[in-house]
């Protein structure tokens, strides 16, 4: 099956994965755009060079994009640029042409609204409005008019005209009718209220399919694309907690697990049906962050490795693992039934990753086990320790620190590798691991 496969931006997540998870099936020729056509925090994609290659592909099975790749040059770029609603309609316009009559399984953003003054993915006068813009947004939508004027006129208009054109744009893709095989709006960063709820129910409305998340949803798309029947059963290691909220997202645990499934293409069924258990180990009372220095309980009962495929998904915490599980999953031990594990960033980008993983895998060999290698000197090594022994990308520090870690990986997986680290944003958030 030929996919090609234009990523929202360089990140690892968003480039490698996608190249990671597809080399587990010889099935499947992943085709996509060379890294450097790609945005990163402050360039915005080649869209002219992804065009051409997009026109020299040949035998194309289905594409599955992140459609703000090509309407603004991607994700971040969807907050930052200030080109017209015509300048967008004509890109994405060119691109209805050159890949119609294909199987299109594609996601657009419904602009997010950080509640901060981080400005490092926004416009430059997030740094002193965002939270006064977040408070405004919150209170127009719950009671319908301001709480009290914060913004200045200039910075309020310019902030609006970017999300109607946004908007604008979300309504024309589904003008298109029927073109694409599957088309999702991400609500990214949610709350109770604000214009992104607003528009999110304006689309639904309109007969729009909108999901919690963002950077997974390429990922769970590729999932759908790839058409193979997968019953799962989600099994809550805390089951009387699942109605609780994850961080960064405005539905249930219970409901992120449940739609990530469904738009993953993959039945919901009872353990005794399913061909993979998906333990999910869910937190009590809220989500912890360890970077955030939120603490949770950690997960205290028994792990027993269990007698049929199985994959897990941590998400006790945001971003990074929780560590007394990790220790408990490697007193166990892994074998052929695991199909995999993720605690990446949000509840919604590890399950989505975690699944497409799942639905990709044939055989627990190499290139699985590179796979769960990278996945816990990531989301466990890094994300959940030595992240937080770092006041700024250092890589010589990093190296030192993560050894201890590598070493306890490759002996749970039985290999050796020599391991490369970068910081490919230049920010302690993400890091890139490579195995050679």
């Amino acid at each position: 099956m030929n996919i090609a496969f234009i990523p929202i931006d360089n990140r690892p997540v968003c480039y490698t994965l996608p190249e990671q998870i597809c080399a587990l099936n010889d099935d499947i020729n992943l085709l996509m755009p060379d890294r450097e056509l790609l945005g990163d925090l402050s360039k915005c994609a080649d869209v002219e060079g992804i065009f051409d290659w997009l026109e020299s592909l040949k035998d194309i099975d289905a594409v599955v994009m992140c459609l703000d790749t090509i309407a603004y040059g991607g994700l971040i770029p969807s907050r930052r640029s200030n080109d017209k609603f015509e300048e967008v309609k004509a890109r994405v316009e060119r691109l209805r042409k050159i890949i119609k009559d294909k199987k299109i399984y594609a996601f657009s953003s419904i602009m997010r609204i950080s509640n901060n003054n981080i400005n490092e993915e926004e416009k430059e006068y997030w740094n002193k409005w965002g939270k006064k813009i977040f408070n405004y947004s919150y209170c127009m939508d719950k009671f319908g008019t301001m709480c009290k004027k914060e913004v200045p006129d200039e910075i309020l208009d310019d902030y609006l005209a970017t999300r109607k054109r946004n908007f604008e744009i979300n309504k024309l893709y589904l003008s298109w009718g029927d073109f694409f095989e599957t088309l999702v709006f991400s609500k990214d960063d949610c709350a109770e209220f604000g214009f992104n709820v607003q528009e999110a129910k304006a689309l639904e409305k309109l007969g729009g399919f909108v999901k919690t998340g963002a950077d997974e949803i390429p990922l769970a798309l590729l999932a759908r694309a790839i058409e193979k029947p997968l019953k799962i059963a989600p099994i809550f290691l805390a089951p009387q907690y699942k109605d609780l909220i994850s961080n960064y997202e405005d539905v249930s645990i219970e409901k992120s697990v449940l739609g990530q499934l469904e738009l993953a293409g993959c039945q919901v069924c009872e353990p005794d049906e399913a061909d993979i258990l998906l333990y999910v180990n869910n937190f009590e009372e809220h989500q912890g962050e360890i970077v955030m220095k939120v603490d949770t309980k950690p997960f205290d009962g028994v792990w027993q490795k269990p007698e049929k495929p199985y994959m897990i998904a941590d998400v006790r915490f945001a971003n990074g693992a929780d560590n007394l599980f990790v220790e408990k999953l490697f007193k166990e031990g892994f074998d052929e039934n695991f199909y995999g594990y993720s605690a990446w960033n949000t509840s919604a980008n590890t399950l989505g990753s975690l699944i497409c993983g799942a639905k990709c895998r044939k055989e627990y060999n190499e290139a699985f086990k590179k796979l769960q290698v990278i996945r816990f000197l990531d989301d466990w090594a890094y994300q959940a320790n030595v992240r937080q022994q770092l006041e700024k990308p250092d890589l010589e520090l990093l190296k030192e620190k993560m050894k201890p870690f590598e070493e306890k990986v490759f002996k749970m997986f039985g290999v050796s590798y020599n391991v490369n680290y970068k910081f490919p944003w230049n920010r302690l958030f993400e890091v890139e691991v490579e195995l050679s």
